[in-house]
């Protein structure tokens, strides 16, 4: 007995926008923010169209293009970097595909926990949905968003100079 396959027209299509789906959350998951952010806007370059638009559930609406939506990841990216070379932030990001329906979009759920120096933690979850034409996310939409844990505050940093270790000091 042989098994035979047969797959619609579309199939080949869904396997691929899943598989570049992998391929930018695989990136996102790799790049280390402690080197810096350069890697994430070079991936948001990469696999994001000029005219993409991005919204979350929040009531300040719908970002349109890839230049606004850059200098806001910049300037969420920055500090956090800062937050992890300095003050010894540990971040852990995970993310599960969610098989969704339409063809044209792919659905992930994502959690990052933010762990300070003094053993806080800050778990955030959300999911992802996203447009594709071609190989670029032309619509992205951030929905379901959880937080548990309080949020870090200074003292979950080492970014005070009186909390230096002994034997090491800050220049003057």
């Amino acid at each position: 007995m042989s098994a035979q396959y047969h797959f619609a027209p579309g199939d080949q299509s869904n396997r691929d926008l899943y598989a570049r789906e992998r391929v930018l959350n695989s990136a996102i998951i790799a790049a280390d923010i402690g080197r810096g952010w350069e890697e994430y806007l070079e991936i948001f370059d990469a696999f994001y169209a000029d005219d993409i638009e991005v919204t979350a559930n929040t009531e300040t609406g719908p970002i349109h293009g890839k230049e606004r939506i850059r200098a806001l990841l910049f300037n969420f990216l920055a500090p956090l970097h800062v937050m992890v070379e300095i003050g010894g932030l540990a971040i852990h990001v995970r993310e599960n595909l969610i098989h969704g329906d339409a063809a044209d979009e792919t659905h992930s759920a994502w959690s990052v926990n933010l762990i300070g120096v003094s053993g806080q933690t800050c778990a955030l979850n959300w999911c992802t949905l996203r447009r594709w034409a071609d190989s670029r996310v032309v619509y992205e939409r951030h929905y379901d968003h959880q937080q548990s844990g309080g949020s870090l505050t200074g003292d979950d940093l080492s970014l005070n100079p009186s909390r230096t270790p002994l034997g090491f000091s800050r220049p003057s």
